[in-house]
């Protein structure tokens, strides 16, 4: 999977914040069980697999009841070797949370890789995809896959039309063009403070707009990059998601090794 070059010093950021209430267990997401334990564990037991960093920094709700156990023991079993743990508290917001763990980094870190919690069954390639990506000389870079649906743009109907239908096209956007966006992101350290730093000075408007740090650094006028994702990368947010999560456990290939 390495492209030869030498990679830089990475750290993940595992942002584990989201309260979970769409999956309506009443905890938050990275605590809901998974194939018998929390979400969260199967996430960062897919990171430290990966072997792409020298440090794993995870973003935790407020509530950890049901995380402390868990985390404690995966912190033991690194003990003889692997990489550095660190726990740090999420942030209103996930933009905050991201940057809760930006503050948590340890020093010597060239590139981050910002993961959601709630994609804890990313394959391993993947990240080798995203990491390979910035030693060859990216400086922000994104796994994503082409969109298999037709996408319209629509707009609010008024007036008698609101009668027919909430909603009227407006158009149809190329669909060979539109990608679906998921996590690991990868950055340089650097690029990525920088992103973080212009962000605090949008408006709420505006800050409500932006929905991953990649669209952070688009504002800065920086290419981002993108690779193959994976299919498997699902992102666990209604019960029918972790449902389908449950199933991929349970297929006899094992979802984190299968090619994609």
């Amino acid at each position: 999977m390495n492209n030869g070059l030498p990679r830089p010093v990475t750290a993940v950021i595992l942002v584990a914040a989201g309260s979970g209430e769409r999956l309506g267990y009443g905890m938050p997401k990275a605590a809901v069980p998974l194939g018998g334990e929390p979400i969260l564990m199967h996430a960062l037991r897919g990171v430290v697999a990966s072997g792409v960093c020298s440090q794993v920094c995870v973003v935790l709700p407020a509530d950890t009841d049901g995380l402390q156990g868990p985390l404690e023991e995966f912190r033991q079993e690194l003990a003889d070797g692997g990489p550095v743990l660190t726990l740090v508290g999420g942030g209103a917001t996930r933009a905050e949370s991201v940057r809760a763990g930006i503050e948590g980094l340890i020093e010597g870190i060239e590139a981050v890789l910002v993961h959601d919690a709630a994609r804890a069954l990313t394959p391993e390639y993947v990240f080798h995809r995203v990491v390979d990506s910035l030693a060859a000389g990216a400086v922000a870079v994104i796994p994503a896959v082409p969109v298999v649906d037709t996408v319209k743009t629509v707009t609010r109907t008024s007036g008698d039309d609101s009668a027919i239908a909430p909603e009227l096209v407006t158009g149809t956007a190329p669909r060979e063009e539109l990608r679906s966006v998921q996590t690991p992101q990868g950055f340089r350290l650097s690029t990525l403070l920088q992103a973080h730093q212009s962000a605090s000075r949008l408006d709420e408007a505006q800050a409500a707009a932006v929905t991953d740090d990649a669209m952070l650094v688009e504002l800065l006028g920086v290419p981002v990059h993108a690779v193959h994702g994976s299919t498997q990368s699902l992102k666990i947010t209604t019960p029918l998601d972790l449902i389908i999560a449950e199933g991929l456990l349970e297929g006899p290939l094992g979802i984190r090794w299968v090619e994609g």
